[in-house]
């Protein structure tokens, strides 16, 4: 920033920090990982020419997704932030459906804790449909979860996001 420190970019690219230099708001002296990950991944160039082709107010959201594509991509070359999201999907569904299966159970014993059956329901009370003894018609709420197809089931199997 022309001042006494130059921004991290600048000095691991051992060039002069301008004053009107472009990557000194988004990656200060004091934080040189930071552009070290990015420019590892994606290259000054590149990201020079991305922050300059989107509007001042966005540029600083742009550096931060940068930084974390960066970091995700260090960790996972081949898929990624994409590895990351598909991962936390196929644990979302696994939990969806323990959750499932649990509820299911919670029913069950229910039921089998009070075998009479009602002798009087209401199909115009809600309440009592649902509270009634052997409500067998509620069982698929319990047992239905999303799931979705493109979410991996097996943790250590890779599968694009592309396909």
């Amino acid at each position: 920033m022309g001042g006494s420190s130059p921004c991290a970019s600048c000095k691991l690219l051992r060039r002069r920090c301008a004053k009107d230099c472009m990557f000194a708001p988004y990656f200060p002296s004091d934080d040189p990982h930071k552009f070290a990950i990015v420019h590892k991944v994606f290259g000054a160039s590149n990201v020079s020419k991305m922050l300059q082709e989107l509007p001042f107010n966005q540029r600083a959201d742009a550096v931060s997704s940068l930084v974390y594509e960066a970091n995700a991509r260090v960790r996972d070359p081949v898929y990624g932030c994409a590895g990351a999201i598909s991962y936390l999907q196929n644990q979302v569904s696994q939990l969806q459906m323990q959750l499932a299966v649990a509820q299911a159970e919670i029913l069950c014993n229910q039921i089998q804790e009070e075998p009479t059956l009602p002798t009087h329901i209401d199909l115009h009370d809600n309440k009592s449909l649902l509270l009634s003894n052997n409500n067998f018609y509620n069982i698929p709420q319990y047992l239905s979860f999303a799931s979705s197809g493109n979410v991996m089931q097996d943790p250590l199997k890779r599968e694009s996001v592309w396909t």
